[in-house]
């Protein structure tokens, strides 16, 4: 019977080694390519947002009001890249008001390895860069002929 026990024993101990490596993680290609379709998607979001809000205001505004809409998409790239990141997926500071990782400043901490859900941070980070990208767009709606362009881009 303490055979019997102690061979069962070896074998689970033998088999818990393999059932503990790490996997390294596998890329799901169906789920990143939804996402790089949804990132396009919502890229062309913001020339279809200038073409309507310039189609709202009077024929002397449009170029200026279709040109918020096109600087936000440079802007907010530029800062998303520089510290948009860190900041949206840090750990809390300030009791959660703000997250803060200064590892990921200039997207510096991602790598091709990081993964959630099978898909590259990198697509993730790409997927997230396009909100931040059409949200000041959205807003410069509000205040379409209403501000100069280098008021808005002071706002951005």
């Amino acid at each position: 019977m303490k055979k019997r026990i102690f061979f069962i024993g070896f074998a689970i101990s033998m088999m818990l080694p393999a059932m503990t490596q790490a996997q390294a993680p596998v890329t799901d290609s169906g789920a990143t390519s939804w996402m790089l379709i949804s990132t396009a998607l919502v890229l062309l979001m913001v020339p279809g947002l200038a073409m309507f809000y310039g189609g709202l205001v009077r024929t002397k505004n449009v170029l200026g009001t279709m040109m918020h809409s096109f600087a936000a998409m440079g802007i907010m790239t530029v800062s998303w890249v520089v510290c948009g990141y860190a900041m949206a997926f840090g750990p809390n500071v300030l009791g959660g008001w703000v997250g803060w990782n200064g590892a990921n400043l200039l997207l510096r901490g991602i790598d091709e390895s990081i993964m959630a859900g099978g898909i590259p941070e990198y697509v993730f980070s790409m997927f997230q860069a396009k909100f931040a990208i059409i949200t000041p767009a959205l807003i410069a709606g509000a205040f379409a002929e209403r501000i100069s362009f280098k008021g808005y881009c002071i706002f951005i």
